[in-house]
């Protein structure tokens, strides 16, 4: 059989599609360019059906297609009338608007009382809850002709199947869905009056909803579960990293960890009715193209990691803070900002390169240490998987093992995974994730980054103080 997964991302749809080994026969991308201003991020609800039906009749051209599951960021709302007619554009993920709303939400619950039914331990404007109570407020013509809400995946299932369905993963973050029922938190609808028949019905990930021109079509995962399932990360004590423009790090858990009032790490519903965190910081391997871009433009990637070669582990006393655009976690600091610092005349481009990638992998390290992850092998998935100095600097940093993938797309797989096993081909996701290919693994050397950490951590006080 041939599975498909497509992952639709901020500003692009990947497609892919693999056989029953999971090897992969053909992918595609398409990109897109949102509507943005200010705090206002929007797009056409129908443009993202429009791409994503082109992409796919492109790949049918090629090979035929059993069955498919999709991913998407959980916090992009589209709101429609009774036929699914959207009744305004897309409120993107990203959109900030709502921050009234998410004050007026956070003093009316308490951020206790939302984590411990949500699993989310902030109240932010991009929340779904709060983005529908400032449509509600703001847009009354419009919000009277809503009669159906759905976030991204809800939506192209619904084009797909004509199902008004959504699943679990997906609707963690909307600070309406109970984590721990996985029912929607009818406390939360009453206070934004959202009705129960406004929401889609509840599946799990990997459940077969219907039909799409001889395609079966299956129920996802948020993007993160998703990718998450495509490397394999699925049991506790596997944590995977992503190094791309941000870091995110997940890390299956078995039980939603009690509060703590200085925590900032979410949990979210995993697909194996279990729970997930996810942590991310908003640079990572940002910070190495801006160091490429500012000052060694003249170089490529692989003749940046030649240098940084070169350079003793820990950089020559060179320390590097990676908060070009503030700082998330472990500690929230908006404010934030980057520095170089224990220079020398003696320093050269080398350590600048070096002292940047050990940054990303202190990061690593203290997100690590912070969450108190019980952590035997780290999944490294991301552009900075194809640098094997990077990958062996986060294997020492951490003292963990280290392993990149064979298959890059792994959004795109776990989405090929999910409509395996929904439509019996796969007896469960463990069953399909033993046949994922692991490429390179990295151990811990031995080499001691002791002395590099406690620089980055106390420059990282100082910063921050």
């Amino acid at each position: 059989m041939n599975l498909m997964g497509i992952d639709i991302g901020t500003t692009s749809v990947k497609l892919a599609v693999f056989d029953e080994s999971l090897k992969e026969k053909i992918s595609l991308s398409a990109d897109y360019t949102l509507d943005a201003r200010g705090n206002t991020v929007e797009f056409e609800s129908e443009k993202y059906w429009q791409i994503v039906s082109e992409e796919l009749n492109k790949i049918r051209k090629e090979l035929d297609i059993d069955a498919l599951a999709i991913d998407t960021q959980c916090e992009t709302l589209i709101l429609t009338d009774e036929n699914g007619t959207p009744v305004r554009k897309a409120i993107v993920w990203l959109d900030n608007r709502a921050d009234r709303e998410a004050k007026l939400i956070e003093a009316h619950f308490g951020r206790k009382r939302i984590y411990e039914v949500t699993g989310q331990p902030e109240v932010t404007a991009t929340w779904p809850a709060c983005k529908l109570l400032w449509v509600k407020n703001n847009e009354p013509e419009v919000w009277s002709r809503v009669k159906k809400i759905f976030l991204l995946e809800d939506y192209i299932l619904y084009k797909l199947t004509g199902k008004f369905v959504t699943e679990k993963t997906l609707q963690s973050s909307t600070i309406y869905f109970d984590i721990h029922t996985s029912d929607w938190w009818d406390e939360m609808l009453r206070f934004i009056e959202v009705s129960r028949s406004m929401l889609p019905t509840l599946c799990s990930s990997g459940e077969y909803i219907g039909d799409y021109e001889g395609i079966k079509i299956v129920t996802g995962a948020m993007d993160q579960v998703s990718g998450a399932i495509g490397a394999g990360v699925i049991k506790k004590g596997i944590v995977s990293e992503m190094t791309g423009t941000t870091m995110v790090i997940f890390t299956p858990t078995d039980k939603v960890p009690a509060y703590d009032e200085a925590s900032i790490v979410p949990c979210h519903y995993n697909y194996d009715n279990k729970y997930c965190l996810l942590q991310w910081t908003p640079t990572a391997g940002m910070a190495l193209k801006w160091l490429k871009n500012a000052l060694c433009e003249d170089f490529s990637f692989r003749e940046l990691d030649k240098m940084a070669e070169k350079i003793a582990p820990g950089s020559d006393g060179v320390t590097f803070l990676p908060y070009l655009c503030g700082s998330t976690m472990p500690r929230y600091n908006p404010k934030a900002r980057g520095s170089f610092t224990g220079l020398t005349t003696e320093h050269t481009r080398g350590h600048f390169v070096r002292s940047v990638m050990e940054s990303v992998a202190c990061m690593l390290k203290s997100n690590f240490d912070y969450a108190k992850s019980e952590v035997a092998e780290v999944r490294a998935m991301g552009g900075g998987a194809n640098s094997s100095l990077w990958c062996q600097i986060k294997a020492d940093m951490t003292g963990k093992r280290l392993l990149t993938l064979k298959n890059k797309e792994t959004a795109c797989l776990g989405g090929a995974i999910l409509a395996g096993v929904g439509t019996g081909v796969f007896a469960s996701v463990e069953e399909a994730a033993s046949k994922i290919e692991t490429d390179k693994v990295f151990e811990p050397s031995g080499t001691s980054y002791d002395e590099c950490y406690e620089r980055y951590l106390l420059y990282d006080k100082i910063l921050n103080i």
